[in-house]
């Protein structure tokens, strides 16, 4: 009789015992809800310039090892052909029309630390519902969505008030005026313009003044001193503001500390990752979210002397060898930690290569693969097909590459999704969450149709047939290549996005990805029964997608990018800002 309760509290124990041993481990279920994210962001990096992505001539072995332990995705879009549009949509989740920082004019990304524009305080990033789950939240690197709004020290706009704990880098971005001996590239045409003005009203006033005192004009000397007070006070307006751009943009921020003005550019990418490893260490005993935003591949293409002369594609490769050599830094650090399984690592570019980016025979900018086009064209694969590569050992499985359209907009509802956190419902969310096609439970991508903007113009419309697995993509608006031809516009350095610079298609451009991805040979109702038919079905897209649209302030509007010396981050007292706080260092 004394057995039964034995057995029969071994018949209930076992099965127990059982389940638990056939569980997954405890660190598996626990970091299904809140792994360690770190978000690594190129700069400028064409999808040709990877090896994993066919180049074989750059060698990028700590990237491709990422896709090796990883998923890379072929189709991932840009919501912008820009830095900052891009960036903005990245961080909310959202095309960036909703948010305001898409362009209404020629000034597509922020121009000045002292400009009012920026991202508006309003919009969620998902660094801040990280932060609201418990995350420590960090950037490090290029930031480029303003600084301030009313007054030098509100910092509206800075990554601390959009939901980052900790903040090093550039609150602008990358460019050739901040190395001394580079041409200057900001606003390259427009000062040259305002250099011939000034000269010409100069030369006016000299005449003016010579005639006078030679007796051969007869003008007041009081008109020709309101004339000489207007030569000078012409050339204060803009030099004061363009002259000393390095001094003004080219800064590195600790928080809302200025702690180089200007940066010492020697020491930029050591500094930077330098930082990253830090926040690592210090946030390893909880979870944390680090986006790392590199100034690589940007020119003036920063490359310290171990990296100078490697690779067989000039400054350009160097740099971009550098940058994989960092990516190998940072993974080396997630795994002395001990964190490598419990740390989901995402790399991308904020959008194409730029193709016109050339000094003399140099080509400075990068390469897209096979795709037409490239950086600032907002409709063209080049200028927004990017890498997008996914790694989280023993929950993505390894070795995968997947074909369906994704966005850098989907980062948002995945990361908020794995942090627990709960999108805002006040709202449009443009992004899906990646998970379940990252993980094999989903076979097609959430994403039926894709909106290509340049500015506030819409240029393309991708429309993702799943039941046929044609991907159609729809051209409204193209540049004119100059030239003809050449698949860039040489002319301007940029190609625009309206005006005499674009070309309107009605009926559309229409290509199908799946067979054309370079999009080199539109189709049209001869070609393509199905033409009138995919043209229509978009054109109702559109529609439905514009009603989903609300006006909001324009943040690139020409009084918001332009300098303002009261908006002015300095680290002395205005204008005499100059420092090193991290030559001790």
């Amino acid at each position: 009789a004394s057995l039964l309760p034995l057995c029969f509290r071994i018949s209930l124990v076992t099965p127990l015992i059982l389940g638990l041993l056939l569980q997954p481990p405890l660190t598996q279920l626990a970091t299904l809800t809140q792994p360690n994210i770190v978000l690594l962001m190129a700069d400028d990096l064409g999808i040709g310039d990877v090896g994993c992505y066919g180049n074989d001539t750059i060698r990028t072995p700590n990237i491709d090892r990422l896709a090796k332990e990883g998923v890379k995705l072929t189709q991932h879009i840009a919501a912008a052909p820009l830095c900052t549009p891009s960036r903005a949509a990245f961080l909310t989740g959202r095309y960036p029309l909703r948010s305001g920082m898409d362009a209404i004019n020629n000034y597509r990304v922020i121009f000045w630390n002292a400009g009012s524009g920026g991202l508006p305080p309003n919009e969620t990033t998902f660094a801040r519902i990280l932060q609201q789950q418990g995350y420590s939240t960090g950037l490090i690197g290029k930031w480029h969505q303003g600084v301030n709004c009313e007054s030098r020290n509100d910092h509206c706009h800075h990554p601390l008030n959009h939901g980052f704990d900790y903040f090093y880098g550039m609150p602008f971005t990358l460019i050739s005026d901040c190395q001394p001996m580079e041409t200057p590239e900001m606003d390259r045409v427009f000062r040259r313009r305002l250099w011939l003005y000034t000269e010409m009203i100069g030369l006016v006033t000299l005449t003016a003044t010579l005639g006078r005192l030679t007796g051969l004009i007869s003008v007041r000397w009081k008109t020709l001193t309101c004339l000489a007070g207007f030569s000078l006070l012409f050339f204060i307006s803009w030099f004061s503001s363009y002259g000393f751009v390095r001094y003004w943009n080219c800064i590195m921020m600790r928080n809302h500390e200025v702690t180089e003005q200007p940066m010492v550019t020697d020491r930029t990418t050591s500094l930077i990752l330098r930082e990253s490893i830090s926040f690592i260490e210090r946030n390893k005993h909880k979870p944390f979210l680090l986006f790392l935003s590199f100034l690589h591949s940007h020119t003036p293409l920063l490359t310290t002397e171990k990296f100078l002369g490697r690779s067989s594609h000039g400054l350009y490769g160097d740099n971009v060898e550098e940058m994989d050599w960092m990516v190998g830094q940072v993974l080396d650090a997630i795994d002395k930690e001990g964190l490598k399984n419990t740390t989901l690592v995402y790399f991308a570019s904020d959008h194409g290569g730029w193709l016109e980016r050339q000094e003399g025979i140099r080509q400075l900018g990068g390469w897209n693969g096979i795709y037409r086009g490239g950086k600032a064209m907002g409709g063209w694969e080049g200028g927004i097909r990017v890498p997008g590569i996914f790694r989280w050992p023993g929950v993505l499985p390894a070795g995968t590459v997947i074909d369906e359209p994704t966005s850098l907009m989907d980062i948002y509802p995945t990361v908020v999704h794995l942090a627990g956190g709960v999108l805002p419902q006040d709202r449009v969310i443009d992004g899906r969450d990646l998970m379940p096609l990252l993980r094999g439970t989903a076979e097609h991508s959430e994403h039926e149709f894709l909106f290509h903007y340049c500015g506030i113009h819409l240029h393309a419309v991708r429309w993702h047939q799943k039941d046929s697995g044609a991907i159609w993509k729809a051209h409204y608006m193209t540049p004119v290549f100059h030239p003809p031809g050449a698949g860039a516009c040489y002319d301007r350095g940029f190609c625009p996005c309206f005006g005499e610079g674009v070309t309107h298609h009605e009926p559309p451009l229409l290509f199908d990805l799946s067979r054309d991805p370079s999009e080199a040979k539109p189709l049209s109702a001869d070609t393509e029964p199905l033409f009138d038919t995919v043209i229509r079905r978009i054109g109702r897209a559109i529609e439905e997608h514009r009603r989903t649209l609300t006006p909001v302030p324009e943040q690139l509007s020409l009084y918001n990018v332009v300098w303002k010396p009261w908006l002015q981050p300095c680290c002395g007292t205005f204008p005499f800002c100059w420092c090193d706080k991290e030559g001790d260092n």
